[in-house]
């Protein structure tokens, strides 16, 4: 429980952090990389160089500082950064390597004198608690499942599955012999990368993109023109080869009662979770499915076919396809994705909505469902890399 005088102090802070903006987060970083260098191993450095990191921890900052007298508001955020931190192995003297350099940023920067260093010393504390509480609490159930563990385990890539212009499948197995553990469709697994020619330890997280299996995992890649991971999986990673993974996480999943209509909308290879969860339905979900893709044209349109089955053989499952370039190739329609084309398909105050893309896609995608009068409660998404606010 933090004290009066600390919450004033640290409140008190919060449009000094709104003025300096992300500066505060890439001084923080630059520092920590300085006296820990080890920890390039963890960080994703493309989204360092991007800026989105630092954007994305600036907004977590701030947010606890603006926040700090109401921290319910922020325990949505809290549980998917700890389900990512989870997937990442982060431990508790990690938090306090990370406190370390948060407090010297803030001096440095603002030399706020010793009272607001201790204030903020003590609210970085209760977080870094509230968060590896929870992160432990991840750890034990992923272990304690059937199939589960906990930290790393290897895997053999067993089959790799070319699915559109630039989305291949990976199929993963454990070379223990030992089942896998079950996840919620949506979720995703993280994959430790180390060959030769990479300077640091690369992990990412990728959507598991089917139903749960008893014996093996499938993420569906899609190759980045400047990643560095995506171009190794597609271009060198073969059947055969071992992998490191971390258990199935993540706070984006299916959790629609079974007799409730549900949307599943995605944009290329942001199909992933959602497929995992159309899968997941076809035999169980009593209410309609809709399923609403967008791809630039027929060539980097992954997974037609198999939907195409799954949706044909259910009476309750409806599939409506854009392309933006259609190049000769029928969809159902042409251009960006346009709800009101489904006026009279989709009850919009009934149903809740799953979606998944890039962020512009999916800030369209939350407009057009605000504009139907549909609620936030209804509406479900996952951000690929540092989450952020739709």
């Amino acid at each position: 429980m933090l004290s009066q005088n600390t919450i004033e102090i640290v409140k008190s802070t919060a449009p000094l952090l709104a003025e300096t903006g992300p500066k505060l987060t890439a001084h923080f970083y630059d520092r920590m990389f300085t006296h820990h260098p080890e920890l390039k191993d963890i960080f994703n450095l493309t989204h360092q160089d991007s800026g989105r990191q630092r954007e994305a921890l600036f907004n977590a900052v701030y947010g606890y500082a603006a926040n700090i007298d109401n921290l319910e508001v922020l325990l949505p955020v809290v549980e998917k950064i700890a389900q990512k931190h989870a997937s990442f192995n982060i431990t508790a003297e990690q938090y306090a390597i990370v406190g370390e350099h948060l407090l010297g940023t803030i001096d440095e920067m603002f030399a706020p004198g010793q009272a607001v260093l201790d204030a903020w010393a003590e609210a970085y504390g209760v977080l870094a608690k509230v968060f590896t509480d929870r992160e432990e609490a991840i750890y034990q159930a992923s272990e304690s499942k059937t199939g589960g563990w906990r930290g790393l385990r290897e895997f053999e890539l067993v089959a790799k599955t070319r699915e559109s212009e630039g989305i291949t499948s990976f199929e993963l197995m454990p070379t223990d012999d030992q089942p896998v553990a079950a996840y919620q469709p949506g979720q995703y697994i993280g994959i430790y990368l180390k060959p030769a020619h990479f300077e640091y330890q690369e992990i990412r997280q990728y959507s598991l993109s089917g139903a749960p299996q008893q014996k093996t995992y499938r993420i569906s890649v899609k190759r980045e023109s400047q990643g560095r991971v995506s171009a190794y999986l597609h271009d060198h990673l073969k059947v055969g080869d071992k992998v490191q993974l971390a258990p199935p996480s993540g706070d984006f999943f299916f959790r629609s009662d079974a007799r409730k209509p549900v949307a599943l909308i995605s944009a290329g290879v942001g199909l992933t979770p959602v497929l995992s969860m159309l899968e997941s339905l076809q035999e169980t979900h009593q209410a309609p499915v809709h399923w609403l893709h967008a791809a630039d044209n027929h060539q980097h349109h992954a997974f037609k076919k198999h939907v195409e089955s799954l949706t044909a053989a259910s009476t309750l499952m409806t599939r409506h396809v854009w392309y933006r370039e259609p190049q000769g190739i029928e969809a159902d329609f042409e251009g960006l994705i346009d709800l009101t084309q489904l006026e009279g398909t989709i009850d919009w105050q009934q149903t809740d909505f799953y979606f998944c893309g890039p962020v512009g896609f999916m800030q369209f995608i939350a407009r057009q469902l605000q504009e139907k009068g549909v609620s936030t409660s209804q509406m479900h998404y996952e951000c690929f890399g540092p989450h952020q606010v739709l």
